[in-house]
């Protein structure tokens, strides 16, 4: 597949995971090798669920999708149903899955697919980092295999999602996220290697979809109706009990974001939501969507306050080598552009 970019995405599927599925399916340069699973933002068998259904809905029913670790390394599984609802789709309803789950274990997939492909495959972490911990525990050259590592993980120069200074991916296995930071630090400090690209909240969330980008979105996909009258009145159409949306995709993104959209107007004091994780996957297609700064960065495991927090050596202060290229600026408007106008198009695609 000449000109193509080969991706593991690791999800724990999530409203935004699911947007970052669909991103990547409507994306002509990505070749999606395999999506691995992991508890974070629901538990990790709702997880599969989730993804085998949102890649049914694209098309991709050709995609291994395979269940890894279903807790944390160390610490109780946590979720958040009230930021992506009871199932994780927020207020949308997918079918049941008909493609079954791989029966291969997700850390066995990421391990294999890099052993086969060495300096091919970019693995793209959108949840907690536990299936890519187990991975490095059990294949040390795991760096030196993928091509590179890009994660949506984090906070380095902005207030936490989960405590004052915590993210949530990071937060829910930080022990996890320790080992990772540290074999890729090591690995590139060693061997050249590249380093961890890290977009934290610093820049995802920038990443911002309101209601007139899902009109857009309806109106690329040829969908009808767009409910622009009711924008142009004044009212907000994504406050409806489900989407009336001819278009199937564009159905399940309104219904999915109208619970996100909630939960933002109740936590952030505004009415839209932020897409971490596609932007993290437009990244890995296209770092020029980004900007980076390389520093050294830890895990605090032991705070009474701050267990979780991504500690970012800005100064320099600890003398350690740099060990991530962390995101400090991301085109937001392209990327929404290209959001618009790649899933639209995939939607349009998929309207029968």
């Amino acid at each position: 597949m000449t000109g193509t970019i080969p991706l593991i995405l690791d999800v724990d599927t999530g409203i935004d995971d699911s947007l970052a599925l669909l991103y990547a399916a409507a994306s002509p340069e990505a070749e999606i090798v395999a999506v691995t699973c992991v508890g974070g933002n629901v538990d990790a068998h709702q997880v599969e669920r989730n993804t085998r259904s949102v890649l049914e809905l694209a098309g991709r029913t050709d995609i291994e999708v395979a269940l890894g670790r279903d807790r944390p390394i160390v610490r109780p599984i946590e979720t958040t149903p009230e930021t992506h609802g009871p199932q994780g789709l927020g207020h949308a309803e997918l079918p049941p899955p008909s493609r079954p789950l791989s029966d291969r274990n997700g850390v066995d997939v990421i391990i294999d697919a890099a052993r086969r492909r060495p300096g091919e495959i970019t693995l793209v972490t959108c949840g907690p980092l536990t299936n890519l911990a187990i991975a490095l525990l059990r294949e040390p050259e795991l760096p030196h295999l993928l091509k590179g590592w890009v994660l949506m993980g984090g906070a380095y120069r902005h207030p936490g999602n989960t405590a004052p200074t915590t993210e949530w991916n990071i937060h829910c296995d930080p022990e996890a996220a320790k080992i990772a930071f540290a074999a890729w630090g090591e690995s590139a400090t060693a061997n050249g290697h590249p380093r961890a690209v890290a977009l934290g909240l610093d820049v995802t969330e920038q990443a911002k979809i309101v209601p007139d980008d899902v009109v857009a979105l309806a109106r690329a996909a040829g969908s009808t109706p767009d409910d622009s009258l009711a924008l142009a009145r004044g009212e907000d159409p994504m406050q409806a009990t489900r989407s009336v949306a001819s278009n199937p995709i564009v159905r399940y993104i309104a219904d999915a974001l109208r619970f996100y959209m909630e939960f933002h107007a109740r936590y952030d004091g505004f009415y839209g939501a932020f897409i971490h994780d596609p932007l993290a996957v437009a990244a890995a297609l296209d770092p020029s969507l980004i900007r980076t700064r390389t520093i050294a960065v830890d895990i605090e495991l032991g705070g009474t306050l701050t267990t979780g927090e991504t500690v970012a050596d800005w100064r320099g202060v600890w003398g350690q080598p740099p060990n991530v290229d962390v995101a400090v600026e991301a085109d937001a408007p392209e990327f929404m552009r290209r959001f618009v106008e790649r899933v639209g198009r995939l939607a349009a695609a998929r309207s029968t």
